[in-house]
């Protein structure tokens, strides 16, 4: 099959791009950066050049349907948040896709949204209040708590508050009184990230992964998968209530009362670790868009550590803002030594495809002349596929038209 992803700049771009290259397929990408991520593997075939999705979706999705019907693509694949206007253009599309109904979506996309569906369905979250107005916290009691937007991307419209003055100073930031907000009390215990692919509303393969340690962005750069008795259930009952189809991941604390979910992802999300352990997401998922039937998987096998080089050596200029640090960091992932003993590399595996190397030799290099660069390269993995509150707004316009 000749696939196109919808973006190459995420992480999740870059694992699926090699998952599928690995089936066997034609992977291109679409893109609004030429230096992505995912155009540094042998597995991608081409770039195609895009309109910035976040700024302008519909000029996004008429570049994207234009350029699959010139490649006479069997399959548009989401891989970020391009699947909120694919969704919602889902019954007019001029090229296959995965997505849910916009119904569905829309349930799940914002935070506030999210909090309610996850109300109905009895899924665990820590205590969360949606507040309007400044005056509305005053009635927060419990610190430490988490300010949440509506609407954003990779832990972009987040930030934690200690006390009262810093939850205000969050919500005058955030611009409360204008939007709705959430507040939600800290859980306590490590992250975990789960994922779900679904078909019409039956889930079909899921897994989780613990976040052993933290990168850049809060990202994951060591990864070990975990089995969560019960939780199967919970996902089942949310995607049967939504009527799923496709991907969709969900963050949670491990609490010592169980885990508690603290986001919701309307997509796939980095599927390596699955893979490694012994669920493959990413042929789920192809199932999922009929090219052969979707039969459930058994979960994977607990133990198996995954890596992501690049996210510990951004992650090691961010957190600890110097060379030493940076290529310390870098020595330990690249020889898997220390933390990362016994673990693979799940984003850019260079065995077989040595450009795969390319973003890390660069980064460390970057980040050897100034570690603060670390800055840049988040900002442009994030940029290209992030959806904006106005981005938002135009794609529920239009849905509701």
């Amino acid at each position: 099959m000749r696939i196109l992803l919808s973006e190459g700049s995420g992480l999740t771009s870059r694992q699926v791009a090699g998952r599928l290259g690995s089936l066997g397929n034609e992977v291109e990408i679409l893109s609004s950066s030429k230096l992505c991520l995912t155009r540094f593997t042998r597995h991608v075939k081409a770039v195609h050049d895009v309109p910035r999705f976040g700024l302008d979706p519909f000029g996004w999705l008429a570049a994207a349907e234009h350029i699959a019907d010139q490649r006479k693509a069997d399959l548009l694949f989401p891989t970020q948040e391009q699947v909120t206007v694919l969704s919602a253009r889902r019954q007019h599309l001029r090229v296959a896709s995965i997505v849910p109904p916009f119904a569905s979506l829309a349930r799940v996309q914002d935070k506030i949204a999210a909090l309610r569906t996850l109300t109905d369905v009895g899924a665990p979250q820590p205590q969360t209040v949606v507040v309007s107005t400044m005056d509305d916290l005053s009635d927060i009691e419990t610190y430490p708590v988490f300010v949440k937007r509506p609407i954003s991307t990779a832990s972009s419209g987040v930030r934690r508050a200690t006390n009262p003055q810093e939850l205000e100073a969050a919500g005058r930031a955030f611009g409360l009184g204008s939007s709705e907000l959430i507040v939600q009390s800290q859980a306590t215990g490590p992250l975990a990230m789960v994922q779900a692919v679904a078909n019409k509303g039956r889930l079909v393969a899921h897994h989780a992964c613990l976040r052993v340690r933290e990168g850049i962005g809060g990202g994951a750069s060591l990864k070990e998968s975990i089995v969560l008795p019960g939780f199967a259930g919970v996902l089942a009952r949310l995607v049967a209530a939504l009527d799923w189809h496709g991907g969709l991941s969900v963050d949670v604390i491990m609490t010592d009362s169980g885990p508690v979910i603290i986001d919701v992802n309307p997509r796939l999300v980095e599927p390596a670790n699955a893979h490694a352990a012994g669920v493959d997401l990413v042929a789920a998922m192809l199932e999922a868009a009929g090219v052969s039937p979707a039969e459930p998987r058994p979960p994977g096998v607990a133990g198996v550590r995954t890596r992501q080089t690049l996210l510990a050596i951004l992650g090691a200029a961010e957190h600890l803002g110097t060379r030493a640090g940076v290529w310390r960091e870098a020595r330990d992932a690249i020889c898997a030594r220390r933390d990362f003993a016994g673990s693979v590399e799940e984003l850019t595996p260079i065995t077989g495809d040595p450009v795969a190397a390319v973003p890390v030799a660069v980064a460390l290099v970057a980040l050897s002349i100034s570690p603060s660069l670390w800055r840049k390269f988040h900002a442009d993995a994030v940029g290209p596929y992030a959806v904006t509150p106005k981005a938002w707004s135009e794609i529920l316009a239009a849905a509701e038209s």
